[in-house]
């Protein structure tokens, strides 16, 4: 599907009517999209289901702690259903089907990030029981999906060791948006030039209130407080 809002965040005017009144194309697409949110999140609320909005650059581990967490957490806790949001191809959902959750695929085509109006189509195919944790994985992206409020509960940026230090000053409204950021494969760090502590300090420089966990979705470091900050979202 096409982008739904420009890149540059120009003005885009449209052609004079009445008034000959100018509007920005991205005001209207983002006031349509707040208002679809607030829908999802009344429904969510009233189903007593919470939904965390999983963002992050492509190979950052998102669907690795997906399955691990469905895996770990299914049985135990909430029940747990997972939105997959990709361009293409539905091979994460896959992986979530066989770890276990129920989870519904959404294709966005050229777009880069998931918006409420998908989310709320996905709620109505998965149809989460009351009381389920839905984790939504948005598009690999570290720019678009930053701009789009879902009806989320929460937001947790997944950044890596592999990517640099320096992830959250070149990107710097994602991390001002999130409640959490998980840096991710730190069973890496002896092979990759990463210097946690100042990556939290770059983080923390953009948005202080922000929680910060470290983990390894392969090994299981770290995951129980993963797992203790999603009960403390219920």
């Amino acid at each position: 599907m096409p982008h739904a809002h420009p890149h540059d965040h120009d003005q885009v005017r449209d052609a004079p009517s009445g008034g000959g009144e100018t509007v920005t194309l991205e005001q209207r697409v983002l006031g349509k999209n707040e208002e679809l949110a607030a829908r999802n999140r009344s429904w969510l609320a009233e189903r007593d289901i919470v939904a965390v909005n999983l963002m992050s650059s492509p190979g950052a581990g998102k669907t690795t702690l997906l399955e691990r967490t469905v895996r770990d957490l299914t049985g135990r806790r909430r029940p747990v259903a997972v939105i997959e949001g990709d361009q293409e191809t539905t091979l994460d959902a896959e992986r979530i089907r066989r770890a276990g959750g129920a989870v519904v695929q959404v294709n966005t085509g050229a777009g880069c990030h998931l918006d409420a109006e998908m989310v709320q189509g996905a709620l109505t195919t998965l149809d989460p029981d009351g009381g389920s944790l839905v984790l939504v994985e948005n598009v690999g992206n570290l720019v678009c999906p930053a701009l789009f409020d879902l009806g989320e509960r929460s937001r947790a940026v997944i950044i890596s060791v592999t990517e640099g230090t320096d992830k959250p000053l070149k990107y710097p409204y994602m991390f001002a948006v999130a409640d959490l950021v998980i840096i991710n494969k730190v069973d890496l760090l002896p092979y990759v030039d990463f210097d946690t502590d100042q990556c939290v300090r770059y983080a923390r420089s953009v948005n202080p209130d922000l929680r910060v966990l470290t983990l390894s979705a392969t090994t299981g470091e770290g995951l129980d407080d993963w797992y203790d900050w999603l009960d403390a979202r219920s």
